[in-house]
């Protein structure tokens, strides 16, 4: 049974404001936003976010108020942070006419030189909805998938809006990626900043495990060697290491593909262990590692923000060009 607006409604206002004491350690004020943060996303309220759904606009207009609340200026439509995403998209099936939403947030850039080159963000914020039941539980709530993502990139907007960077910074929450990337099809089409200006892009996809094909501590990125971002990162703290599953194709599976095929530099980060709760009911809550996931994304603070007042850009290593 869905749960009433109103019901919703109050959910988003409760998970908007801190659930921490002004005067508690750094840490501790992360851990309970991620908290928040995933607890609201990968609740049964929501019914798994299902692509092109009213609970997919449910997960969108939570995260645009998280954006305002912390002070990123809004990049949507109508001097909001909502991207209304309307039209004819391709499908793997073909054309169909689908509607969706992004979510999109600016930090402007402070330097003369440097603020016009972007630095862009991203996660997808759908998942797959209610489907087959399984064991009685048909709410299939993508806590990892891509809850985590999405939890990730607020927590670097929110660190990287309390100081003033050279670069700018464009934060995007992409729609209805599950179901082919609709949400990037769109943003690509529709930039809030023109396409030539991104130097980098970092999707995060499925933090909220460690992989055991890596160390505890470490995350890795898609077509790790087709540029030069991820070892430039790992130089500057990121512990990032090369993709240990390449013949999944993730670097093809996430919407920093789309965007890679336009030219920009574009990868995802990610921890994915190839677990069993992949597109299952049990991608839960319960099933997340706050202590792995808190690590991760802290650990992504000073490499990211050393990338947004470096004048070092990306490039293509020679013959990985997507």
């Amino acid at each position: 049974m869905q749960a009433p607006l109103t019901f919703v409604l109050s959910a988003v206002l409760l998970f908007s404001y801190p659930l921490f004491a002004q005067d508690a350690p750094a840490h501790d004020v992360l851990a309970n936003h991620i908290h928040g943060e995933l607890a609201f996303l990968a609740d049964d309220a929501l019914r798994g976010r299902g692509s092109g759904t009213a609970d997919e606009l449910v997960a969108a207009v939570y995260l645009a108020s998280q954006l305002r609340e912390m002070g990123v200026q809004p990049a949507g439509d109508h001097g909001g942070y909502i991207q209304d995403v309307s039209g004819e998209f391709r499908f793997r099936g073909g054309p169909r006419q689908w509607h969706t939403r992004n979510v999109i947030g600016i930090i402007p850039g402070h330097d003369s030189k440097l603020k016009d080159e972007v630095v862009l963000l991203t996660a997808h914020l759908d998942h797959i909805g209610v489907q087959k039941p399984v064991n009685g539980d048909d709410i299939y709530n993508g806590a990892d998938d891509d809850a985590s993502g999405c939890v990730a990139v607020l927590e670097l907007a929110r660190a990287l809006v309390a100081k003033e960077h050279k670069r700018t910074i464009v934060v995007a929450l992409f729609g209805s990626e599950e179901t082919g990337g609709q949400g990037d099809q769109y943003f690509l089409e529709h930039p809030p900043v023109p396409l030539k200006n991104i130097i980098a892009n970092l999707e995060f996809e499925m933090i909220g495990r460690p992989d055991s094909a890596v160390k505890p501590d470490e995350l890795w990125l898609t077509g790790f060697d087709r540029s030069n971002l991820g070892t430039e990162l790992a130089k500057h703290g990121a512990k990032l290491v090369a993709d240990p599953h390449p013949s999944e194709q993730f670097f093809q599976r996430s919407d920093n593909f789309a965007l890679a095929q336009k030219g920009i530099i574009a990868h995802t980060v990610s921890s994915f262990g190839l677990h069993n709760d992949y597109h299952r009911p049990s991608d839960d809550l319960a099933h997340i590692d706050f202590r792995h996931m808190e690590q991760a994304i802290e650990s992504m603070f000073k490499p990211v923000e050393w990338l947004a007042n470096t004048d070092f850009k990306p490039e293509w290593n020679p013959g990985k060009k997507p």
